[in-house]
């Protein structure tokens, strides 16, 4: 029986490996600069004010636990998480609702004025937010919609989200082959029928890059919430975050970075346990009809 000679086995090995630990070690360089910010937060939230801005640390110095407690003492912050979390999922649900049946009819469907209407949807895309917030705001206060949730759920749904949502639907029905339709139509199914029972069953990846999109959109939304609503309770996350400043109007940072590293956990957790749906939903969005 021949016995290899450890020396040249170990050589071997470490020839075969060297290309794989290169690789980890430039992906690692690589991921460095995207998750420091991110860890600072993390980090800095236990520190005291005069401990944030000093050298670079990996661990905090003072593991101050009660600036989270601060945070939420400081004001409503629980119930301004609560506002952002439902907001943001009836924005997501409506988004899904309106842009899936608008997309599946540009699509699909034949009737007059559907190439101007989609011309219009296509303007509404490169129309910027600014442009549209001052009439969106005066409208809806002749509804006196103003320092209500109502406008940050509605205009997402009906404006420039909605009409990039309801594009990214319609490329991704294109692509579905009208053999499906025509079977389901000689089935006897109306169309309604048709799209709830067999366009979407078939359409989780643009219906899942949809929801995300939506949901991240709303929650990360400033200057809506800062627009529409003047009361504290009323306020949304990234409203909340601007808010913890002292008397003279500079930022607290330790209740800050606290409160900012509350809000994203969750949706962290969230991104940790689904994350290659998610990567799946990004990868086959609509995008790609």
């Amino acid at each position: 029986m021949k016995i290899s000679n450890p020396v040249s086995f170990n050589r071997s090995t470490m020839t075969r490996m060297a290309p794989k630990i290169g690789q980890y070690i430039i992906l690692t360089l690589l991921v460095i600069p995207f998750v420091y910010p991110f860890w600072w937060m993390m980090i800095n939230s236990l520190n005291t004010p005069d401990q944030i801005f000093g050298m670079p640390r990996l661990l905090p110095v003072s593991w101050k636990w009660s600036n989270y407690t601060e945070a939420f003492a400081y004001q409503p912050f629980a119930k301004q998480f609560l506002n952002s979390l439902y907001i943001a999922s009836l924005v997501t649900m409506g988004n899904l609702f309106i842009s899936g049946l608008a997309g599946y009819a540009f699509a699909k469907m034949k009737f007059k004025g559907k190439n101007v209407l989609f011309l219009l949807l296509l303007s509404a895309l490169m129309m910027p937010i600014e442009v549209t917030l001052i009439p969106n705001f005066f409208f809806m206060k002749s509804l006196s919609l103003i320092d209500t949730h109502i406008p940050l759920i509605l205009i997402p749904i009906f404006g420039a989200q909605g009409a990039f949502t309801t594009f990214m639907t319609r490329q991704f029905f294109i692509t579905i082959p009208d053999e499906l339709e025509e079977a389901a139509n000689l089935d006897g199914l109306t169309p309604f029928n048709t799209f709830v029972k067999i366009i979407v069953p078939i359409s989780t990846p643009v219906f899942s890059a949809t929801a995300i999109l939506s949901f991240l959109y709303s929650w990360n939304s400033f200057l809506e919430p800062l627009v529409f609503n003047d009361n504290i309770s009323l306020f949304t996350i990234p409203l909340a975050l601007a808010n913890f400043n002292d008397s003279y109007g500079l930022p607290q940072w330790h209740l800050q970075l606290a409160a900012a590293t509350a809000s994203v956990l969750p949706i962290l957790i969230v991104y940790v346990i689904f994350q290659k749906k998610i990567i799946n939903a990004m990868a086959f969005s609509g995008l790609k009809g």
